[in-house]
């Protein structure tokens, strides 16, 4: 295995984005956008983290890629920050187009901004914050790695990430109504609701691929009495790969349709499905960008959601899950959000048997999906599943123990932990809370 992982460090993996991005580059262009971007896009908070950190490395051991990767002290989170900005700030922006190369490798491929090495800094100098100011001088270098770039492509095309058209969601959501009809008679999926208490909000590949998650929604509101609504329009959306490819101005925009269009049904709240990247973009990065303290309207992750909904009686177990399951912490809604403890709460009171991982909680391993990595394409998938032997080293461990699936409450959680599964032959299966609390809840008869 660590031969392996060698094997892909030494292996050149060529990427039409970043290589057609680099060809185009001239000095006088890297040098007016880092120029920019130090002048114009960062300040103080930037030069307290570089001035603070004094490479003590004791970061290292928080990072799953220099953990997998045979302590490689280039994959550490100072290593990072070294071989990156701080080498930019050193030469006053003096580098060259294998530079920026070598920067956008490391700070999108090699690094998913989980921020769990921010945890373990004396100094809580926040690494994923570093790596978005190289990926954000790359992205206006036209240096993004091609898979990334054409999911960008379709968030300013469509406003969703998966290229779907208008009357192609719709059609799902009617789709989904129509069978879950079959189960309920009287169930709907009501679009454009005026004034509904809750505006459900999902992710492009709900619709495109993963449409029964839509399906056990509409069930489990119509069990619980809920009054809400979805959109018929584009700002449906809630995920965003242009805030991990650094392009902040599409993120904006967005952020901004999707406010827009819950204000416009004059809706509570809104509620996101199962994701993790969407709801650190909806709730704390691009609403910022926007320059709002808070976001227009409450914004609830689906954890929460969840948890109010059995905790408030709403809901009930007609039967328990009954394999016995662990649960995978997403960063953004644990250590973003603190929602881990709901997590367990909900895994407890749906299946018969609930087994930790450890570390577990805010300290849990990244699934090496998040962060945009694997939004970087096929190119990169091996590299990002030997940079999580560590992920698969800790799934091993909790099997053993007697654990047969994964609850993991996040799209890229699923992608990230599905492949790691296959590839390390680890035979469990991984399940949204959705699916789970789908199988157990009780429906009308």
């Amino acid at each position: 295995m660590a031969q392996a992982a060698s094997k892909i460090i030494k292996t050149e993996i060529y990427d039409e984005g970043i290589e057609k991005g680099i060809e185009r580059l001239t000095q006088q262009r890297i040098d007016q956008v880092i120029n920019h971007v130090l002048k114009n896009e960062v300040g103080a908070r930037l030069k307290t983290y570089v001035d603070t950190c004094v490479h003590c490395g004791l970061c290292s051991e928080a990072c799953h890629f220099y953990l997998s990767y045979d302590n490689d002290p280039a994959f550490s989170p100072a290593g990072k920050v070294k071989q990156t900005i701080w080498e930019i700030l050193k030469r006053k922006g003096n580098v060259d187009a294998e530079f920026i190369k070598r920067a956008r490798l490391i700070a999108s491929t090699e690094c998913n901004l989980c921020r769990r090495c921010a945890m373990y800094c004396p100094f809580g100098i926040d690494v994923a914050y570093l790596m978005s100011i190289v990926r954000r001088i790359c992205h206006l270098l036209g240096v993004t790695p091609k898979y990334q770039q054409d999911t960008v492509h379709s968030h300013a095309a469509t406003l969703n990430q998966m290229w779907v058209k208008e009357d192609e969601y719709i059609d799902s959501l009617m789709w989904q109504e129509e069978e879950a009809q079959d189960e309920i008679p009287n169930l709907r999926i009501p679009l454009e609701k005026e004034g509904a208490e809750i505006f459900y909000s999902v992710i492009a590949p709900e619709p495109k691929f993963r449409a029964q998650l839509i399906y056990q929604t509409a069930v489990l509101m119509n069990v619980a009495g809920v009054d809400w609504t979805m959109p018929a329009t584009p700002g449906w959306d809630n995920s965003d790969m242009c805030m991990f490819s650094g392009d902040i101005e599409m993120m904006g925009r967005l952020k901004k349709a999707h406010f827009e269009t819950a204000m416009r049904l004059k809706v509570k709240r809104i509620v996101m499905g199962e994701c993790g990247h969407a709801f650190r973009s909806v709730y704390d990065v691009g609403n910022r960008w926007l320059l709002w303290k808070w976001p227009p309207i409450p914004v609830t992750h689906a954890v929460e959601f969840y948890y109010e909904l059995f905790n408030e009686g709403k809901v009930s177990v007609a039967q328990k899950y009954d394999k016995t399951v662990t649960f995978q912490d997403p960063c953004n809604i644990s250590r973003g959000r603190g929602l881990h403890e709901m997590g367990r709460y909900l895994a407890r009171t749906l299946c018969t048997e609930f087994i930790e991982m450890h570390p577990n909680r805010e300290h849990n391993l990244c699934c090496c999906a998040g962060g945009g990595v694997i939004n970087c394409g096929p190119p990169f998938k091996m590299k990002r599943i030997l940079g999580n032997r560590a992920k698969a080293e800790q799934l091993f461990a909790v099997k053993a123990r007697g654990a047969e699936t994964i609850i993991a409450p996040c799209h890229n959680c699923h992608g990230g932990l599905d492949d790691i599964v296959h590839h390390y032959g680890l035979g469990m299966e991984i399940k949204f809370l959705g699916d789970i609390i789908y199988d157990c809840i009780e429906k009308p008869v």
